[in-house]
């Protein structure tokens, strides 16, 4: 499954109060949350945000709370993949939980800037940075991992494993 969109670079320990303020907390609808995305730490972000787009981020992206606001917020914004050179483990869980795909390569990171336009296989783990011609490869999800993210997250899975769907 292929990603293509335009970069939204942040630096390290972007936390989960930096993605989806606190106060924001009582809300669950994903369009909801989509609409605070990122706003305490980059205010233009949703109104700049399109359907595809990547965040690229560097060490320890997610670290914070354990909710799922969070990745759920991203998701819903319009954010298909996330790339970093390292993510915090509970955060990392949960997005895949939600069908948010992450993919962890430090040379990829080093190499895409804010703007440029990627492509992400996540069958292979392919990353392209399109406007500079150069190609990177992260660890390939294994296979039930691609499943949950395919399916759209941990409860689609499971409601087609349920009914025995394909």
């Amino acid at each position: 499954m292929s990603r293509k969109g335009k970069v939204f670079k942040y630096g390290s320990n972007i936390d989960t109060d930096a993605i989806i303020p606190a106060r924001y907390l009582n809300l669950w609808e994903p369009a909801d949350l989509a609409q605070h995305c990122m706003e305490d730490w980059d205010a233009e972000f949703i109104g700049r945000v399109e359907p595809g787009d990547i965040i690229v981020g560097e060490l320890n992206f997610g670290c914070g709370s354990s909710r799922e606001h969070a990745p759920v917020a991203i998701k819903a914004s319009g954010i298909s993949c996330v790339i970093g050179k390292s993510f915090a483990r509970i955060f990392f869980r949960n997005a895949i939980n939600i069908g948010l795909p992450l993919l962890e390569c430090e040379e990829a990171v080093d190499n895409i800037k804010a703007g440029d336009v990627v492509e992400v296989d996540l069958a292979t783990g392919k990353i392209t940075n399109l406007s500079i011609g150069k190609s990177f490869t992260a660890k390939p999800y294994p296979d039930f991992m691609m499943e949950i993210v395919n399916a759209g997250g941990l409860v689609e899975h499971t409601k087609k494993k349920i009914s025995g769907a394909k």
